[in-house]
């Protein structure tokens, strides 16, 4: 299914996406050596439930998954790049951590996702990581807009992770997002420009470029849902919710200046 809002429903686009920039912004600030991803899956609970929006995890249950998730944020950590399961760690400095979130608010989802390096370490192939996936982004963003086509934004994010020096994996890539979290069209993070659904105004788009430092290839925990680097390796993701309107793209999920 894909969904197009009317402009009149726009603007509880805007707010959904307001609400889980900054969440992520208030969550990223808290992240400190010593905390527990367990503490942040309540800190998300808790603001989510203030704002009154509801999270699109808790009884998420699809195939590639075991159960419900049964938590209100993803936290992966270092070689964990997707569907990070909240359990018991302490993070470490250097630790690399990835947020990811989805919520509705106002019958909208938004869905985004930060990489960053806990503490005062600046480990070089984690900041490489981290660089590459948001310089992704920002390509496959500007390669956004009515009439663009779903495989130019596809181009414009692998083009940038290939040469950063990175292989693509195209089992898991951005997606539609409406009144739910995860529509139609799918959006890999590679493909050829000029191909696929032509993009239209009222559109919402998760993009969302990830990669792993030595491979393409993922491996599921033992927890049934943790998404891994085969070889261990460190990963990063980064994502932002973009609305299609008649001038180009606009990111919803832009964190505010504190």
């Amino acid at each position: 299914m894909i969904e197009i809002l009317s402009p009149t429903e726009l603007p509880r686009a805007r707010a959904a996406g307001a609400l889980v920039a900054d969440i992520l912004r208030t969550l990223r600030s808290r992240c400190e050596v010593g905390t527990n991803l367990l503490d942040i899956d309540r800190w998300a609970q808790a603001m989510i439930t203030e704002a009154g929006g509801k999270s699109c995890y808790v009884d998420y249950e699809p195939s590639f998954g075991r159960g419900p998730f049964g938590h209100y944020i993803c936290t992966s950590v270092n070689d964990a790049v997707l569907h990070g399961l909240p359990h018991d760690y302490a993070l470490a400095d250097g630790d690399l951590l990835t947020l990811d979130l989805a919520v509705s608010s106002g019958g909208v989802v938004a869905d985004s996702a930060v990489s960053f390096v806990v503490g005062g370490a600046e480990p070089p192939e984690s900041v490489a990581l981290i660089g590459a996936t948001e310089r992704a982004l920002r390509a496959g963003i500007a390669a956004a807009g009515p009439g663009a086509r779903i495989g130019d934004i596809s181009h414009a994010i692998g083009s940038v992770l290939r040469e950063a020096g990175y292989t693509v994996n195209t089992e898991f890539g951005g997606h539609g997002v409406g009144s739910t979290m995860h529509q139609d069209p799918h959006v890999p993070n590679t493909g050829r420009p000029g191909r696929g659904y032509r993009l239209r105004p009222g559109l919402l788009l998760a993009l969302e470029p990830w990669v792993m430092a030595d491979t393409a290839e993922l491996r599921t925990d033992a927890d049934g849902w943790t998404l891994r680097s085969a070889t261990g390796c460190r990963t990063a993701h980064s994502e932002h919710t973009i609305a299609i309107t008649e001038d180009g793209a606009e990111v919803l999920t832009l964190p505010r200046q504190a």
